[in-house]
């Protein structure tokens, strides 16, 4: 589907609305992203409601999401996480996708620059949705939130967080990250199997990140320098991280983040230890 479809209606800007759609990455957004509230939809819980256009001209709708369990995955073109969740998604797809139903939701923009501003318009928002789907080739549906995030926000607006839902609408399975290759292919393969995954949550928090890392050179070549001083603002441990990963560039992108870590900590170590030996 080559053009998006009209909101019926148009739904108005609100200040709720305004507030999600940022323009600058500031240090309470990655507070915000680094836990969910004791709200937030887990395991044992419904979905929240939600009707959506997908890129294909399908519906992806909380009343029927059809006869296969579900893996909604949030995400959008400028997150490092997804970045690196993008090659995980597709192994899974091609492993898990006749027996499950996968589904990329379009968020705001995690990371907005001047190349890639935060969209302000559905049909803006569209666009970004077909690029994210082209740029990771995506196989499976991508579905495009409204302009206030309205279903993002319902499931507690991470970046890149996935959830694997049973076709009855009850979420078995959260994931912080949807890199997290190792969390969501057992919750995969159990729901196949038909069972209740072990966990009701993964257990990817710093892995995940320091995978990303690798990625975060590309999102400022793609959206735009003002990324890089935005997180140097927001978060300098990551920015730093961010640029020295540019230093391993024969390593795979994933791995990038773990080598610079650990040159950072043998800077550290060996800065401490020096005047000692001296």
């Amino acid at each position: 589907m080559n053009r998006p479809p009209t909101p019926d209606p148009a739904p108005a800007a609100t200040p709720t609305g305004d507030a999600y759609r940022f323009e600058r990455f500031r240090t309470g957004l990655l507070a915000k992203d680094m836990y969910f509230g004791p709200d937030a939809p887990g395991a044992g819980d419904r979905v929240p409601a939600f009707d959506l256009p997908t890129l294909d001209g399908a519906r992806f709708t909380s009343t029927d999401p059809g006869p296969l369990p579900v893996l909604l995955v949030f995400g959008s073109r400028t997150c490092p996480v997804t970045e690196s969740a993008g090659p995980v998604l597709r192994d899974l797809h091609a492993e898990f996708g006749e027996a499950v139903r996968f589904v990329l939701v379009n968020t705001r923009e995690a990371h907005p620059g001047q190349l890639l501003p935060q969209p302000r318009t559905f049909e803006r928002k569209w666009e970004h949705a077909r690029e994210l789907r082209r740029h990771h080739a995506l196989p499976f549906e991508v579905a495009v939130d409204d302009i206030d995030g309205a279903t993002h926000r319902a499931f507690s607006p991470k970046p890149n967080s996935a959830y694997l839902i049973d076709p009855e609408g009850t979420i078995l399975y959260r994931a912080h990250w949807a890199n997290d290759e190792r969390g969501l292919r057992g919750a995969l393969a159990a729901a196949v199997r038909g069972r209740a995954p072990a966990r009701g949550h993964s257990r990817g928090m710093a892995g995940s990140l320091l995978r990303a890392v690798g990625h975060l050179p590309g999102i400022v070549r793609a959206a735009g320098s003002r990324v890089e001083r935005d997180v140097w603002l927001a978060a300098p441990p990551l920015a730093l991280l961010g640029r020295l990963s540019r230093l391993f560039g024969r390593l795979p992108a994933d791995r990038r983040g773990l080598a610079a870590t650990a040159l950072l900590v043998g800077i550290l170590v060996a800065t401490a230890v020096i005047p000692f030996l001296l």
